[in-house]
């Protein structure tokens, strides 16, 4: 199992679950092409965090309860909820819906009770069994928030109205009015007093008292001049310590605030110039990494449809960024942990777990000795769509006029090249590659089937090895000469019976020399071989009856014309000659 990582300002960040693949595969075709599917890298290192952390086309929206043990999560096709539990890392349940979700609220400590805000000016009101109820709003809603004390849900759409329903007394409160012509795109309640704040789509954001339910405030974003035309509100978050506020604008920039200044005192640009998604502040955890010249170690995730970006609150340096293989959604941080979740234009809800952000949750303790394990064996880069060639072979090919150029990317002895420059080079330099690979495959085909044929081996000793060649000629002689007078009646008539009677005697005492176990040693035991380079050898077997004895070999074992005339006798003569020695 291997974990895929990157390193941006030196900063691991690891991909727990989710690939590159914009779609799943479904269960059916796994099971039609597992054998596919073994050889593809990227499907054997798949690592599922939670067990169908997902949806069939793509994930809207993610949340995590505020007991950090489950998980709510939104998306389509068909439009579903569904949740997941982190104890038992699978899908608890899922449930589907009548129409695609915006946004929703988990309303309860766990995933009993939610309110959900659907695109067709729905609220509807789930619990842990059903949908409970269900409403409609006058306009199409952008965004929902929660007010604890008074019960208020209040929803913001496409009118300069921001709607109460309290759900203690069952009906719409009145509405507060916003001095926008457009619409409000987003609604937030301060954690720690309160307060109201409603992001304008004219480019402004006001805060109301909930108490006196009356506009304290305006603000309006100053961000460079060039982005000013168009303004919209499109993300914003309180801090808990109720003095903060975060805004997040279409053209990609983040502000910072302090409640009591009119001056942001923090302004990023998210340099894509794409309308922020996300906004949230992620406080300091417990054994998270922090920096020397940040005294807060506070930090801000901010997101649009294309990068997640972290960076410090009072320095604004960036701590480290993610790019997701999709377009972003929604992003959800684990509380005190460094583990984010990314739903996305994906089947897949992308996991991230950043250690120097913070130590792994309870339920996802393993996390901390894979990521040891990848500190062990870092992945190193692979060119799959480059090829190294060095210098000589850019000159066989006529691309050394390329040296020095972008095309051209220097290592080592050599460089790299893209493939298929690389390959178009090489049909034009040798436009006949093809046929000679061809004939090169069809040659290594016939050779592997020669080599796939049975062939009768014959063992010889290691000593006296042309004693033992000679007395096994001499049986195969014989054999051979039985064959061709079953088949051939003139030579068997006329073969006298003396001289089959000797060639089968010769034949049986070469069996009895080679079978007898009273001649093993000659075989085995060095005392006994017969040195050829003897006088005494040499006048007994002279070259020319060996010379005799070889083309008789090669006359045997080349498959000549049956009409051509053959004397056997003479040639059985020679042979009986030569072999008296084994008599």
């Amino acid at each position: 199992m291997v974990l895929e990582v990157t390193n941006t300002n030196n900063v691991k960040v690891y991909t727990v679950s989710g690939s590159s693949l914009t779609r799943k595969l479904p269960d059916w075709l796994i099971r039609r092409k597992r054998r596919e599917l073994q050889k593809d890298i990227e499907w054997t290192r798949r690592i599922e965090l939670i067990q169908d952390f997902g949806f069939p086309e793509a994930a809207l929206r993610i949340k995590v309860t505020p007991d950090q043990q489950f998980c709510m999560a939104t998306g389509v096709y068909k439009p579903q909820i569904r949740v997941f539990d982190f104890s038992n890392v699978a899908m608890k349940f899922d449930r589907h819906t009548d129409s695609e979700n915006v946004n929703f609220l988990i309303l309860s400590d766990d995933w009993t009770k939610s309110v959900h805000l659907q695109n067709d000016r729905s609220l509807e009101f789930h619990n842990e069994g059903q949908m409970h109820f269900r409403t409609r709003i006058p306009r199409f809603g952008r965004d929902l928030a929660y007010h604890m004390p008074s019960c208020d849900v209040l929803v913001g759409g496409a009118s300069n109205e921001v709607y109460r329903l309290n759900i203690d007394q069952g009906r719409f409160m009145t509405p507060m009015e916003t001095q926008s012509r457009k619409g409000v795109n987003v609604v937030r309640v301060n954690p720690a007093h309160q307060l109201f704040g409603f992001g304008l789509e004219d480019g402004a954001v006001e805060f109301w008292d909930p108490r006196a339910r009356n506009r304290i405030g305006v603000l309006e974003p100053a961000i460079p001049e060039a982005t000013q035309s168009g303004l919209e509100i499109t993300a914003m978050d309180f801090r808990k310590d109720g003095l903060g506020v975060a805004l997040g604008t279409s053209s990609g920039h983040v502000l910072l605030y302090d409640l009591r200044q009119s001056r942001p005192w923090q302004v990023k640009d998210q340099q894509y110039g794409l309308p922020i998604k996300s906004l949230q502040w992620i406080e300091h955890a417990a054994g998270a990494y922090s920096d020397e010249m940040d005294t807060d170690g506070a930090k801000i995730m901010s997101a649009d449809s294309r990068i997640i970006k972290l960076w410090n609150v009072n320095s604004g340096k960036v701590f480290t960024s993610i790019e997701p293989p999709c377009d972003i959604n929604d992003v959800s941080h684990i509380t005190d942990s460094g583990l984010l979740f990314v739903a996305g234009e994906s089947s897949e809800i992308h996991s991230y777990f950043i250690p120097q952000l913070g130590p792994a949750p309870r339920w996802a303790h393993f996390l901390e000795n894979l990521t040891e394990e990848m500190e062990q064996k870092p992945q190193q880069t692979i060119y799959d769509d480059y090829k190294f060639v060095v210098r000589r072979e850019l000159e066989s090919l006529g691309l050394a006029h390329l040296i020095g150029s972008p095309v051209l990317k220097p290592y080592m002895h050599g460089f790299f090249v893209d493939l298929r420059l690389y390959e178009r080079a090489k049909a034009i330099a040798n436009p006949f590659a093809y046929e000679e690979y061809r004939m090169r495959r069809v040659q290594e085909k016939l050779s592997q089937a020669r080599e796939s044929r049975i062939r009768a081996t014959t063992k010889l000793p290691k000593v006296n090895r042309s004693l033992a060649m000679r007395l096994m000629h001499l049986q195969k002689g014989t054999a051979r000469n039985d064959d061709s007078s079953d088949s051939d009646e003139e030579t068997s008539k006329r073969m006298g019976g003396r001289q089959r009677r000797k060639a089968q005697a010769q034949a049986a005492t070469a069996t009895a020399v080679l079978q007898d176990s009273r001649f093993k040693d000659i075989f085995s035991n060095p005392e006994f071989e017969v040195d050829e380079e003897a006088d005494e050898f040499k006048q007994l077997h002279t070259p020319f009856k060996k010379m005799k004895l070889q083309k008789k070999q090669v006359e045997e074992s080349d498959d000549s014309s049956a009409d051509e005339a053959v004397d056997i006798r003479n040639s059985n003569e020679e042979v009986n000659s030569d072999n008296e020695f084994f008599q």
